[in-house]
This record gives C-alpha cells, sequence and structure tokens, in this order.
C-alpha cells in the first residue's frame, strides 16, 4: 500500500483527534460540572428532565463521533507501518491498540444501553409524573449517573492506551 500524502494524514489525524475531544470532552463536562450542578439545585424530576434533554442533544453528536473515530482509526491503523495484524500482540505498539479498541468496544456498548434504554426508560417514567415513583426515578437517576462515569473512565483508560502506543514508536 502506498502512503498518502501529508496533508491527506493530517486532515484523518485532525478529525480523529476532534472527534475524541468532542465526545471525551461532552463526557467530562457532564460528569465533572453537569451533574454535580443539578444535584445541588434541581428536585429530582427536574434533574433528569434537564439530563434527558441533554442527553438528547448530545447523543447524535456522540454517535457522529463514534464513527467518525471509526472510519478515521481504520485510515490510520491501514497506514501506519507498525500495524502487523488484527488481534497481534507482539509489540507494545500493537498491545497497546489492541487494549484501545477493546475499550472503544464497551464504551461503545455502555453508550448503546444509555441510549437505548436507559434514556427511554427516564422518558417514558417522566411523562407519566403523577404516578412515577420517586425510588423508580431515584434508580433510573444512579443506573444513568453510572453509565456516564463508565463511559468517561474508559475514555481516560482510552488515553492512556494511546499514549502507551505513542511511546512505543
Amino acid at each position: 500500500m502506498t502512503t498518502p500524502p501529508s496533508w491527506v494524514m493530517a486532515l484523518i489525524y485532525w478529525l480523529h483527534m476532534l472527534a475524541t475531544v468532542t465526545w471525551i470532552g461532552s463526557l467530562a463536562a457532564i460528569n465533572l460540572l453537569v451533574l454535580p450542578a443539578s444535584l445541588r439545585t434541581l428536585k429530582l424530576v427536574d434533574q433528569l428532565s434537564f439530563i434527558t434533554a441533554l442527553q438528547k442533544r448530545l447523543e447524535p453528536i456522540a454517535w457522529f463521533c463514534m464513527g467518525l473515530l471509526l472510519a478515521t482509526g481504520l485510515f490510520q491503523l491501514s497506514a501506519n507501518p507498525h500495524y502487523d495484524g488484527f488481534l497481534n500482540t507482539s509489540t507494545q505498539w500493537s498491545l497497546a491498540i489492541l487494549v484501545k479498541h477493546s475499550l472503544g468496544v464497551l464504551m461503545v456498548i455502555v453508550s448503546a444501553v444509555q441510549t437505548w434504554e436507559v434514556i427511554p426508560s427516564i422518558h417514558r417514567t417522566l411523562m407519566r409524573k403523577e404516578s412515577a415513583q420517586a425510588e423508580e426515578l431515584a434508580k433510573l437517576q444512579r443506573r444513568e449517573t453510572i453509565l456516564l462515569r463508565i463511559n468517561l473512565i474508559l475514555s481516560a483508560l482510552i488515553l492512556a492506551a494511546t499514549a502507551f502506543a505513542r511511546a512505543a514508536i
């Protein structure tokens, strides 16, 4: 395979970093800024309404970023001279990349649970405000918070795996 022009690789790297910063930045902002502030200032029903609305806006951006990361990551991988094949762990670089991609798959799974299970459950529960039980809402809130925190931790581990891969070059 011929090496793509440097401007193409620069564009691919830039798009990859932009998607990373957008997705991980939103996770960090929600976990470190939005959730603590909403816990202190909003009633449970209002907090869940706010988080649901926020997630509804952020989810398409996150899924777009995941798709962009996949596309640009595969392109980078195919152009990298250190790439020896899928599931190869013969070097620090290949092991770090395998760990990074495995963690990425876990993030996608956690995001899918949030998108297609937890957020719709919160929305359905909030629609029946009169009959919504406080403990049911609290349980959904805890689940959403745990999933957001898991994704933030996974994203930090992905960045660490990326650092180990870069250090191996």
